[in-house]
């Protein structure tokens, strides 16, 4: 079956373990904001929220390695095509490489194994890549699904165009990958600002019990409560905006 990285479905460990992670995440947050029974009717919209949240995660990590492994595929390519070999045989090659370096079950060394097969059917391998660029949604591989196809259909120096196209798109995603380095601090720098509210509350919640009384079990404090989980909410979702930059 054709994989989809624009998707993802959980195994039933992933489902356990992200069910058990939103259910505390529920007791947290009813133990910051409210402590009342009655926050406990929001649970299902809060466990939704979370496991969507987390499926987004796993399709950007999906598709995160998927764009690694295309950049070594790329540098394959261009060795290869270097030393004479035609571009189906390149493929193999390139094939072969990743599974080195990635292993056997890696995404695109099996994507590259089902090209080679196809191609013995008499598949075009444009087409092929073209189908694979489409289903990654990463704008790398379109692309060099697109540009093989003209150079394809053009007839000039295959070889010379896809050099010095996986050089260019090699180039960029190592960019990418610089920037995701320098991102990576900043990244856990937010994962920890997410966590201060928590900590402050249970620092006040230790040291002075009587001090935060007022605003639990009451609409006064329910409502005050409401406004600063929104505020939270509102904080959380532009923080994980700003460090996830889409080059």
């Amino acid at each position: 079956m054709k994989k989809d990285y624009g998707s993802y479905h959980f195994d039933r460990r992933e489902i356990l373990r992200y069910l058990a992670e939103g259910v505390f995440l529920c007791l947290l947050l009813n133990w910051t904001f409210y402590q009342s029974p009655w926050a406990f009717v929001a649970t299902p919209g809060v466990l939704f929220w979370y496991l969507r949240f987390r499926r987004r995660e796993r399709i950007r990590e999906q598709k995160s390695k998927l764009n690694r492994q295309f950049k070594d595929m790329l540098d394959s390519l261009a060795v290869i095509l270097q030393a004479g070999y035609s571009v189906e045989n390149a493929i193999g090659g390139c094939a072969r490489e990743l599974e080195r370096l990635h292993g056997g079950q890696a995404d695109l060394v099996r994507e590259l194994r089902y090209i080679e097969g196809q191609m013995k059917l008499s598949i075009p391998v444009e087409s092929l890549l073209a189908d694979l660029g489409e289903r990654s949604q990463l704008e790398d591989m379109e692309n060099f699904a697109v540009i093989f196809q003209a150079a394809k259909r053009s007839g000039g120096d295959m070889k010379k165009i896809l050099q010095k196209t996986a050089q260019m798109l090699g180039d960029k995603i190592e960019v990418k990958k610089e920037i995701e380095a320098v991102l990576a601090a900043k990244k856990s720098e937010q994962q920890l600002m997410s966590l201060m509210p928590f900590g402050i509350i249970l620092y006040m919640q230790l040291t002075s019990p009587g001090f935060l009384e007022v605003l639990y079990g009451n609409i006064f404090g329910t409502v005050v409560m409401t406004v600063c989980l929104a505020v939270y909410g509102f904080a959380f979702w532009l923080g994980h905006r700003i460090v996830n930059i889409e080059v």
